[in-house]
């Protein structure tokens, strides 16, 4: 049994993984986090995470979690927490899957340092579907190549915090690098009189509305022609699946910085 330890358990990712912990047959939930000073510290994480019964208390610091000995732990926080986690997880040897999104480059960095000591999973999308998207995608991009016009958009539900997503950062970086071209080409917005557009750029629009879970397009534009590729999400269950495969894989990897492309192969 793989002993797994679950940060955010309030939260809706949180909650998710505490569930899936539960149901799945080869892992076993021994640990769960949630914010200083939270109603929830102290109480059984299953009544936190309102799943039922879990038979573990959720504590304020993952340093107190990691007193039962996990195997793995699961974080879907912020980046902020995120990092102090890896910091500890680090210090004490224990494999790390994160799916926050919204590093800044030295929290990125901090990521890096941590992944010098542990195994340590970081991808913005566990979903198994969106990372072969972009990965098709960036085929896609070198078999059209420059003649075609190269745009993301992406939609996520009203309540999420950081713009653009980190899937659709992560899905433009994969094509820029298809095509040869610098981190600089990508356009996270445009507004006013910009001119005309750059054969290079790469957009990468915004939209926020409702309870989306997650939409990704990529437009490859041509002159009489048009691709289209997206992935949509109905649910968060993916992304937990996803977390799961993740945190299976990573035992007994050796330390390093890994993405869901190496969890597939």
């Amino acid at each position: 049994m793989i002993r797994t330890v679950v940060t955010g358990v309030s939260g809706r990712m949180g909650s998710l993984l505490a569930r899936m912990t539960r149901e799945a047959q080869d892992m076993t939930l021994v640990g769960a986090t949630d914010k200083p000073g939270t109603a929830g510290i102290g109480l059984d994480a299953g009544l936190v995470a309102h799943v039922g019964p879990l038979e573990v208390t959720t504590v304020d610091s993952l340093r107190k979690a990691l007193e039962a000995k996990a195997h793995v732990v699961i974080d879907f926080t912020t980046p902020e927490v995120s990092v102090e986690h890896a910091k500890v997880c680090a210090e004490l040897g224990v494999p790390l899957v994160v799916g926050s999104t919204g590093f800044s480059a030295d929290a990125k960095r901090a990521m890096e340092d941590a992944a010098k000591r542990i195994p340590l999973v970081m991808s913005p999308n566990m979903s198994v579907g969106v990372n072969l998207v972009i990965a098709v995608a960036a085929e896609l991009a070198k078999r059209l190549g420059s003649d075609f016009d190269v745009e993301v958009l992406e939609a996520h539900h009203r309540n999420k915090k950081d713009a653009p997503s980190g899937t659709a950062v992560r899905l433009a970086e994969e094509l820029a690098r298809a095509l040869g071209r610098p981190p600089s080409v990508l356009k996270p917005a445009r507004v006013g009189a910009i001119g005309a557009r750059t054969q290079d750029e790469i957009g990468v629009q915004t939209l926020r509305g409702g309870d989306v879970v997650g939409e990704h397009t990529v437009y490859f534009f041509g002159d009489g022609e048009r691709v289209e590729l997206t992935h949509r999400a109905s649910s968060r269950e993916q992304f937990g699946r996803g977390a799961l495969r993740a945190a299976r894989w990573v035992q007994g990897k050796a330390p390093g910085l890994y993405s869901m492309a190496d969890v597939l192969g």
